[in-house]
């Protein structure tokens, strides 16, 4: 309340999840990424970025109340903004406040959306006639996931994350995210994969086809749903497995973790049946629990109303 806000400073943008409905790892690329295809799709968990421009400092300036996460070039948030700034040979103090909801390390592309709302908001306060390529290609220079958010809500991701096609499915689904408590690093996740077996699996038929063909249906995507690294890393967390198995007996019409985890993620056929194997999972365990409808925001986000970003995310 009173607060003196500079409209044509200020941008609070939203920022969502995602989950992986079908995940392959290739072999390695001579940048060191590996290659992978996968089907990727927001979901409606929000992080909250409001980002400033201030005239009085000509640094970023981040700050975020999770005290897990760093505050300075360690966070992609922070060398987004610096990205947007070097590019636009502009300079200017950019103040942002990250408020986040989705959980650290967990397969749901928070930090990788999290730094696309950052490009974005950047971009629309510094007023730059930036194109969709622009906004990409500043993302893909810091992570892989980060080109999809510019996409979203559903595309196929190929090469090392750079390579984005927009994709649809028809109809809609609710899905229940679980995240049992601890973080799997990615890069550890994929040594684990790549000591796991003896070489890459093929891309499957069903990928090939359905790149070709679009829309597709929710029925065909959910017996395609697939990801290359529960085989390392279920044995490691059998908690993983478990709650896969939870999600499955409590309705789910799939089940599947998220990227490299620890999210596991269930799909449900309706809006009821999402809330009603959520409440179960809080009344019965510990796990951060979300059910929520599979995304249909894309960025460019609409900007959050200022007036109105004072208040708690919905989410």
């Amino acid at each position: 309340m009173g607060e003196d806000v500079d409209f044509e400073n200020e941008i609070v943008v939203q920022a969502p999840g995602k989950v992986n409905l079908l995940i392959r790892v290739l072999d390695c690329l001579p940048n060191g990424y590996h290659g992978l295809w996968s089907l990727m799709h927001a979901v409606n968990v929000f992080d909250q970025l409001r980002i400033r421009l201030n005239t009085g400092h000509d640094q970023v300036r981040l700050t975020c109340e999770n005290a897990d996460l760093p505050v300075d070039r360690g966070n992609l948030v922070y060398r987004a903004a610096e990205a947007v700034l070097r590019r636009a040979e502009r300079s200017v103090g950019v103040d942002i406040e990250l408020k986040k909801a989705i959980p650290l390390a967990a397969g749901l592309g928070g930090g990788s959306s999290d730094a696309a709302s950052t490009i974005y908001g950047c971009v629309k306060l510094l007023k730059l006639e930036w194109g969709l390529s622009e906004l990409c290609d500043v993302g893909a220079a810091l992570g892989s996931d980060i080109p999809f958010f510019f996409h979203a809500p559903c595309a196929v991701v190929q090469g090392w994350g750079q390579e984005v096609t927009p994709y649809a499915i028809e109809g809609e689904r609710w899905v229940v995210l679980v995240n049992p408590g601890f973080p799997i690093q990615t890069k550890w996740a994929y040594e684990q994969l790549a000591s796991h077996r003896a070489g890459a699996i093929p891309v499957r038929s069903w990928a090939e086809a359905r790149e070709r063909s679009c829309p597709v249906s929710w029925d065909e995507v959910i017996v395609a749903m697939e990801n290359d690294f529960e085989s390392p890393l279920f044995p490691l967390y059998p908690i993983l497995g478990f709650i896969k198995e939870k999600l499955l007996a409590l309705g789910a019409q799939a089940s599947l973790l998220s990227g490299s985890g620890a999210t596991v993620f269930g799909v449900f056929l309706t809006c009821d049946a999402a809330r009603e194997a959520a409440a179960q999972l809080r009344r019965d365990t510990h796990w951060m629990v979300f059910d929520v409808s599979m995304g249909t925001t894309t960025l460019p986000h609409v900007p959050i109303p200022l007036k109105a970003s004072s208040g708690a995310m919905s989410v």
